[in-house]
């Protein structure tokens, strides 16, 4: 096992508990008959890997490719929730409300390429001003 490995380990532990924190709060806040935990964590885990990516791939920021590892696989892979989404969209299936499922996939993919799109921008336009 490579050096790697534990940056994405450590990585991937930190953003499991960010993920946690933020579904058990967004539960409390709306409430449990839509899973929108899973979907504020993938619009912002999208978001923010929109911005690391816009400042790495860009050349914007030079950092090491164990670093880009923790961050981008280990925090955002970890905080992410792509498996959850599908589970929870199953379980509406099952349940037959199939206006939620459709729902909840639509606002997922259009809403989580949004955010990365829009994180990426900002950090653009962020570290262009910089140079001005």
């Amino acid at each position: 096992m490579t050096i790697e490995y534990l940056y994405i380990a450590i990585g991937s532990a930190l953003g499991g508990m960010m993920r946690y924190w933020c579904m058990i709060n967004a539960s409390n806040y709306f409430g449990n008959n839509f899973p929108y935990g899973t979907l504020i964590v993938n619009i912002l885990g999208s978001f923010i890997i929109g911005c690391l990516a816009g400042l790495i791939f860009a050349g914007k920021c030079s950092i090491s490719d164990n670093m880009q590892k923790f961050m981008m696989v280990g925090i955002c892979g970890g905080y992410t929730t792509f498996s959850s989404f599908s589970l929870d969209t199953l379980k509406l299936l099952q349940k037959a409300e199939y206006l939620k499922a459709a729902s909840n996939i639509t606002m997922s993919v259009i809403l989580c390429l949004l955010a990365s799109y829009i994180g990426y921008i900002i950090v653009n336009i962020m570290t262009y001003n910089k140079h001005l």
